[in-house]
């Protein structure tokens, strides 16, 4: 039996250590060393379990990033017919930037959202990722399964259209009934 220092510790054990899981009634909440207790509150800039969940935390910041950029030019381009002057405009959409950049820091830092992200990026770190080589392998695979699938459905088609064209279904001759008129009547 593994002792208790052999054992890894499981993200479970880091949700329950930052109060997520659930916990006794008579059990005293422990406090946690990222946010101290009594009077001291952490400021609206401090962040939140600072320097775990790296690179969960930058994939978010980015998409957010691209998301507020996007929308910002968009807000651009859509109130360009109704205010003329460029610098308004100008002015809205940085005023856009920075509140949605506020809003984005104070939800993706709120304990729930930080934990979360904590979570994804240990079980990222858990997932066998495929090799270059492995992944060259079975593109090959799916490409040339496609182009034999469809080369034989292509087959397939000309026979019944073929035989559809014999028997007076279709009333329109294939494209290649010319060309085995010339092969057998010269």
């Amino acid at each position: 039996m593994p002792s208790v220092q052999d054992e890894k510790p499981m993200v479970t054990d880091a949700i329950d250590a930052a109060g997520g899981g659930a916990e006794e009634p008579d059990e005293p909440r422990r406090p946690s060393p990222e946010r101290p207790t009594g009077s001291a509150t952490p400021g609206f800039f401090t962040i939140y379990k600072k320097g775990q969940g790296k690179w969960t935390r930058l994939g978010t910041v980015f998409t957010a990033a691209a998301l507020g950029l996007l929308t910002a030019f968009n807000l651009y381009q859509y109130l360009q017919p109704y205010i003329h002057n460029p610098n308004v405009l100008l002015g809205i959409s940085i005023g856009f930037l920075v509140v949605f950049a506020a809003i984005v820091f104070w939800v993706s830092n709120k304990p729930n959202n930080v934990d979360f992200l904590i979570a994804t990026d240990s079980e990222m770190k858990k997932v066998n990722w495929t090799t270059q080589g492995e992944l060259y392998g079975s593109t090959r695979v799916v490409v040339l399964f496609l182009f034999s699938i469809a080369l034989f459905l292509f087959l397939v088609d000309q026979v019944f259209e073929f035989f559809f064209w014999i028997f007076g279904v279709l009333k329109i001759e294939p494209w290649y009934v010319e060309d085995f008129r010339r092969l057998f009547h010269h």
